[in-house]
């Protein structure tokens, strides 16, 4: 294992984000899946450093409870420790809310909490430059098409950093600079506190600008670099509904080129909607409308027709899902078979060589091997064994109103169509359960439950002619 650097991370994410719209703070929101800011968190921790802080700001203690909730799944292992900014006056008040952090390492990392094409390479590499010349601070530069509504960087006649000027005080030439600050810093982290205890409030709003800190640290005769970072996206924040569906394309279609050069065959690629952390085997063929998310494993040699959708599902090798299928939470053994328009709800699992067809549900229940449950049936809180054949129409009554109850339905069982099971009850194995029947008790191995009521037939009680 990598030695932790003595490099603490800052994120800032306290902004309000009104452009959003929206009662969600901006860093929650989602995008391919996941929180904006869990895409910030994962390059952070593979920077492997000391400390990864939070400014949380707009909807703190959400954000809080969100991050701390997300972290296993988002496959963050680093704790978080958060600072909360309580004076929105600026991002040089959001940094100053986090000094007690700070103060205990020697570099500073600061990034944006709504970045989430942000990669780690590109931080390492800033990272590198910067204690390559033990520099005061590094700024991240993009060149943008539209620099409209950015600071434009100002270099000097040698190309080295002089100053960052905002849109609102840059004069016509200053706007036809296409140079931008990403928003991206390295400090050392003494100059960094020395430069917060002298900032000023600037602006209409009386605001404190961390970009001030770059300008002080040169007025100490200290190197400011700038990293021209090579893919101006990265750096670019989510600021609006249209960035983030924008964003969202821009994942998606990594995703989907990502698949198929691990050997998954897309038949309409922009007709797929895989999220950030999907996997699939090779030789699985996904048709359109089909959608896998959240933390969904798929294997090797799978079919997906159209209208799939799976969510946090393991599916094994070798298994056909037919149109329509909706799975959730679930396991699919290799060798299944589902649909079309079957559903697995949560904590479902099928056994090696399974079939679920026709308009079936399985919730909270596990279907044996080889077993079946093809035709317009509704499993819920069961144990079925291997071998088991259920007809059509069958229905676990697994709800008395208060309380639900388990079915326990043994190998090689063989259920007629129509059959309903009031549960708690046990079919032992090699039973077989008469079509139309209401099964209330146990029934015995190798036995034969009938439970429905004699036909009568009413000679002349038909419909008049």
């Amino acid at each position: 294992m990598v030695a932790k650097n003595n490099l603490c991370v800052l994120i800032l994410a306290a902004g309000k984000g009104t452009r959003m719209k929206s009662s969600l703070p901006k860093p929650l929101h989602t995008v391919c899946g996941f929180p904006i800011v869990s895409y910030i968190l994962k390059a952070a921790q593979a920077l492997n450093p000391a400390a990864i802080g939070m400014v949380v700001g707009h909807g703190a203690q959400t954000v809080m409870d969100t991050v701390k909730a997300g972290l296993s799944s988002w496959g963050i292992s680093s704790p978080i420790v958060f600072a909360e900014q309580t004076d929105l006056s600026g991002s040089g008040s959001a940094v100053k809310a986090a000094l007690p952090l700070l103060q205990k390492f020697e570099t500073v990392l600061i990034i944006n909490g709504d970045t989430p094409l942000l990669r780690a390479e590109t931080l390492q590499e800033m990272i590198n430059l910067f204690k390559s010349t033990q520099a005061g601070a590094a700024v991240m530069g993009v060149k943008v098409p539209d620099p409209y509504g950015y600071g434009r960087i100002i270099r000097g006649q040698n190309g080295t950093f002089e100053r960052i000027v905002e849109e609102s005080d840059a004069d016509a030439e200053t706007k036809q600079i296409t140079e931008i600050n990403s928003g991206m810093y390295v400090f050392n982290s003494k100059m960094l506190q020395t430069a917060l205890s002298q900032l000023t409030p600037q602006g209409p709003k009386k605001e404190y600008y961390l970009t001030d800190t770059l300008y002080l640290i040169k007025q100490m005769n200290q190197q400011v670099l700038v990293y021209t970072g090579s893919n101006y996206m990265e750096a670019l924040g989510i600021n609006s509904r249209v960035q983030l569906a924008e964003v969202e394309q821009i994942l998606r279609n990594e995703q989907r080129n990502r698949l198929m050069e691990e050997g998954v065959s897309l038949i309409s690629p922009k007709d797929v909607y895989a999220d950030a952390c999907v996997q699939v085997g090779e030789d699985t063929v996904i048709y359109p409308g089909c959608y896998l998310l959240g933390n969904t494993r798929i294997g090797r040699n799978c079919t997906l027709e159209s209208g799939v959708y799976i969510k946090d599902s393991v599916i094994g090798d070798n298994v056909t899902l037919k149109m329509g299928t909706y799975i959730e939470e679930s396991t699919v053994e290799e060798n299944c078979q589902l649909g079309p328009y079957a559903h697995l709800r949560p904590l479902s699992v099928l056994k090696k060589g399974a079939k679920v067809g026709n308009f079936s549900e399985i919730k909270k229940s596990v279907i044996g091997e080889g077993s079946k449950v093809n035709h317009l049936s509704y499993i819920g809180d069961t144990q079925m064994g291997a071998g088991v054949n259920v007809g059509a129409g069958t229905i676990t009554c697994n709800y008395d109103g208060k309380n639900k109850h388990q079915t326990i339905i043994e190998d090689h069982v063989f259920v007629g169509s129509n059959v309903n099971f009031v549960a708690p009850v046990t079919v032992h194995e090699y039973a077989k359960i008469g079509a139309g029947s209401t099964i209330t008790k146990e029934v015995a191995a190798e036995s034969l439950g009938i439970a429905r009521a004699r036909q009568v037939v009413l000679e002349k009680k038909g419909v008049k002619k």
